[in-house]
This record gives C-alpha cells, structure tokens and sequence, in this order.
C-alpha cells in the first residue's frame, strides 16, 4: 500500500490527475511491453473499450457474436446501435462455435465479436479465415485472457483489435480500467480521439466519449504490474490442486483448455448436472461461507432487449455452470474446504 501511496502523492504534486498523465503513459508502455502489442491504449474499463473499438471499425450493422459472456459484449453492440447475431457455442470450451458462423453471415453482417471465454481462447485461425473470406472485422473480447498466449502468440494480437478488462477481479487489475490491443496503426489516432471526446486542446475533430483512464487507477495498475506472474501462478497452485480432486469427479465438468495455450488461470468453472443441482449447490455452499457466482448466466440471447435466437448450447449451460472461489491470496487448505464442501453436496446425487 506505501508504494501505491507515494504514486499518488506524485500526481498531488505535479497537479496531474487524469487526462493522459505520466502514470497513464507509464503504464500504457508497461503493459504493451507485456503483451507484445504493436499498438496498446488504455481506457476507463472494458466496456469502453468494446465501443471504442467498434466505433474506430466503423461498424453499424450486424455483429455476429456469442450469447456466452458477461452482459458488456452484448450491451456494447447496443449502445452503438448494431445488431448482435447470437452464434451458439462449442461444448468444449465455451467458446463461439466457429462451425455455425457462416451460415448466419448475411449481406448486413460486418464483423465478428467473439469472447475468449474464462481465458480459453477461440479458434482464431479459423474465425480470421471466414473474416477474410467475407470481408468482415474481428474484435475479441479479452476480458478473461489478460496474459494467455497460444503457441508462444499473445492472444491479444489476433483480429483487428482486442479489448481488455482490468476491473478488481482480475488477474491484473486498475481496480476500474480496460485497454485495446490492435495492429491497425491509422486507426490509432482516431481512438485517441474516440477516447477524449473527439477533440485535442480547443480544436475538435470527431465525436467522442470520456474514456481515459485517471492517474489514481494507473498508479494501481503500476504497482501490480510487477506482481502479474506470481499472481498468477498463486492462481495455478489453486486451479491445479481443484483439477486434481474433480477433473475426474464423476458429477462435475471442468473446462478443457488445449496443451498449446499459456493460461491466466482467470476462472474455474464447473458445469453441473442441471439447473436444480446448480442452485441447490450454490445455496448450501454459501451456508458454509463460500461465494460461488453463476457466471455466466443469463444467456445473453435470452435477454428481455434483444431479438431471441435459439442458442440451446449456450442456455443450458449458463443454467448450470458455477465459478468456483479463485484469486491469488486463497490458500490451498481453504480450496480443500472448497472441494469438502462442493463434495458432500453433491454427494447425495
């Protein structure tokens, strides 16, 4: 905390607390650094950084997209008055099932939105080959795949651009913030402006938001840069040891992820036997002191707001999933109690 406390006596100091400050600039080299990123901007969260990087693509239209992920991916396609099309999932892995993507590619479509989902990337190759294929842009959604790589390849540099969450929960955290990660240089510009209400000093160019990250959030994001692989491979020691005790437990599914990627370890979800069982599960663990959270749940296709297109995957399992407990400072003895407690619940199926 000292250390976090003499960041911001600096920014008392030099008067500078938000727009585009040192901390900002710090960390913004930092963090591109680390992810190898030919281009990285931070934003205020990772909501802003959906609409930022579907209003520096141009994009109006139709965005096919996946119904699981949190409420953002979807909500950001609204708020910047495109349609999402819901492309159901893979059952293995989560993500959006790349097999189902052309037949929903209609002559409205103009991009793909999809979701490394709990930092399982999608088949990226594959997505980028239908883009190309019909000329459409690719965003993913990185908020859960901070740090993932495959075959070596940050995750992050695939597509056209990528978004980032660094909201608290995260493996790497500004407490609020978010970024984009893209190879386009002659968009950079115009997300600079997007992200500062269009305009430098009194001369004004574009219409913008106020998506800047302040110096209080950067100054957290300074001093957890150093601690981003020990955090994450406290979270490995507790992600393997729930591995070793359900991977094989007869009513739980676990997430598969493929031997070629670098994991962040972001979530460890289970997917139950069925609603019932997931709820029921959910209460009596939280009997005993343990938080589980439904994530994700609703499926996003079913939401009161958007036009219903059966995704039968993704519904049934957001009905059942479950994120157990999993964050760098849990020991293994309370994982043990964890798996005691998920255990002797289950046991009576």
């Amino acid at each position: 905390m000292q250390e976090y406390f003499s960041m911001i006596e600096s920014c008392w100091e030099n008067s500078h607390l938000t727009n585009n400050g040192p901390l900002v600039q710090k960390l913004e080299s930092e963090l591109s650094d680390y992810l190898e990123a030919k281009n990285f901007l931070l934003t205020n969260n990772g909501t802003s950084a959906l609409q930022l990087a579907i209003r520096a693509l141009g994009i109006t239209k139709e965005i096919i997209t996946t119904p699981f992920s949190y409420v953002a991916t979807t909500s950001s396609i609204l708020w910047e008055h495109c349609t999402p099309v819901f492309v159901d999932i893979s059952k293995d892995g989560y993500c959006i099932d790349v097999d189902k993507i052309e037949e929903s590619i209609t002559p409205q479509t103009e991009a793909i939105l999809a979701v490394h989902v709990y930092g399982n990337p999608c088949d990226v190759m594959r997505i980028q080959a239908i883009a190309d294929q019909y000329k459409l842009k690719v965003i993913y959604d990185a908020a859960h795949a901070f740090g993932v790589k495959v075959n070596g390849t940050p995750i992050t540099n695939y597509g056209d651009m990528s978004t980032l969450s660094f909201h608290a929960t995260k493996l790497f955290h500004t407490v609020e913030g978010g970024g984009i990660v893209t190879a386009l240089d002659d968009i950079v510009e115009n997300l600079k402006l997007l992200r500062a209400f269009g305009h430098k000093q009194d001369d004004h160019f574009i219409l913008g938001i106020n998506a800047k990250m302040n110096e209080f959030q950067a100054a957290m994001g300074l001093c957890n840069v150093p601690q981003i692989e020990d955090v994450r491979e406290r979270r490995k020691l507790v992600s393997d040891y729930y591995d070793s005790e359900l991977t094989t437990f007869e009513h739980v599914e676990t997430l598969n992820v493929g031997a070629d990627v670098y994991r962040n370890y972001a979530y460890y979800p289970i997917v139950l036997q069925n609603e019932q069982v997931c709820l029921r599960v959910q209460s009596e663990l939280k009997a005993q002191g343990i938080t589980t959270r439904r994530y994700f749940y609703p499926s996003l296709n079913t939401l009161p707001y958007v036009k219903y297109r059966s995704c039968p995957i993704s519904e049934d399992i957001c009905s059942r999933v479950l994120c157990l407990p999993l964050y760098s400072e849990l020991s293994l003895d309370d994982a043990g109690y964890v798996i005691e407690k998920l255990k002797a619940s289950l046991k009576s199926l």
